[in-house]
């Protein structure tokens, strides 16, 4: 299905020097702020108090996120768990206040509005889970990159491999550095919003590869060069690109507007992540695929020759 056809390739790699610039700057931005100013880690990285409370109707959520906010214990988390009924709140951890201490004072801001509410359960969460958790997230993200890097240098050629994964770290680095620079909570739905994204970007690389495959054995192509043989993929896939893409991102953007704040950092992750991984999948991985110097030979093997027939 095509919403329209291109009939002159357009000529992404004449501008592959401006488009990996651009991306190699906003790439060290997003490391600076990394580093600067460092992720917002929520209750379940830094440690803090869990309450599980029930009510006899179903909860009004904001209007318990906005009794839990007015008493400035820090940014406190506010969902549904399993039912209506039933609500999750997070607390962050304070310097000379016990779990006891805060979980006494949301039930009395609770109360206030309705006696019946009733507290189910109180945890902690110690500082030594949220390192555990920190440490799983980072293994999960190497073990994906790995991979990744497998399964494309496995079915087309070790500098695709190279180029597609330095493509899709670009897109969780930008994804880092805008939680950092907006000071946005980072979550483990946020952790699970970037692996997410780091599926979806690979997946449109491999798209735009196996077309650049295709044409490496078309004999109309054959008298093309390797930068026109890439646009020509390029092009050939936008129209598949901008349907994929923009449902994905239709129902994504719904999902920010809509989902509440349980899926605002899942849904802003995929937001930035679908955009940039786009750009990344058709104007990164390619020219750095370009200048990795892929050519023919590297993605069609040369058959053997079949022996002659004894007369």
């Amino acid at each position: 299905m095509e919403l329209f056809r291109i009939k002159r390739d357009i000529p992404f790699m004449s501008y592959g020097r401006l488009t990996t610039t651009i991306s190699l700057v906003t790439f060290l931005l997003a490391v600076f702020f990394l580093f600067a100013k460092g992720l917002n880690f929520s209750v379940e990285f830094t440690g803090g108090t869990v309450m599980e409370v029930q009510y006899r109707q179903a909860a009004n959520l904001n209007d318990i996120r906005d009794r839990v906010d007015a008493l400035k214990f820090g940014e406190a988390t506010v969902q549904s768990l399993g039912t209506s009924r039933d609500v999750l709140i997070r607390l962050p951890s304070r310097q000379g206040v016990s779990s006891a201490q805060l979980s006494e004072r949301v039930m009395g801001t609770l109360k206030a509005a309705d006696p019946a509410v009733e507290l189910r359960k109180v945890e902690f969460v110690g500082p030594s889970v949220g390192e555990e958790l920190v440490t799983h997230g980072l293994t999960a993200v190497i073990i994906v990159c790995l991979g990744i890097m497998l399964y494309l240098a496995l079915r087309f050629e070790w500098r695709f491999a190279v180029a597609a994964i330095i493509a899709n770290m670009h897109d969780v680095v930008i994804i880092l550095g805008c939680f950092a620079f907006f000071q946005w909570e980072f979550s483990l739905t946020v952790l699970a919003g970037v692996l997410a994204v780091l599926g979806y970007s690979v997946n449109e690389s491999v798209v735009v590869f196996d077309r650049i495959r295709e044409n490496f054995r078309k004999a109309a192509m054959r008298n093309k060069n390797v930068s026109e043989i890439i646009d020509n993929a390029i092009t050939a896939t936008m129209s598949r690109t901008l349907i994929t893409h923009g449902c994905t991102e239709a129902m994504v953007l719904s999902m920010l507007v809509f989902g509440g704040p349980a899926l605002h950092g899942f849904a802003i992750a995929l937001t930035i992540g679908i955009v940039f991984g786009i750009y990344s999948s058709v104007l990164v991985a390619s020219p750095i695929a370009l200048w990795l110097g892929v050519a023919r030979e590297h993605m069609i093997k040369p058959q053997k020759p079949k022996d002659e027939a004894v007369v």
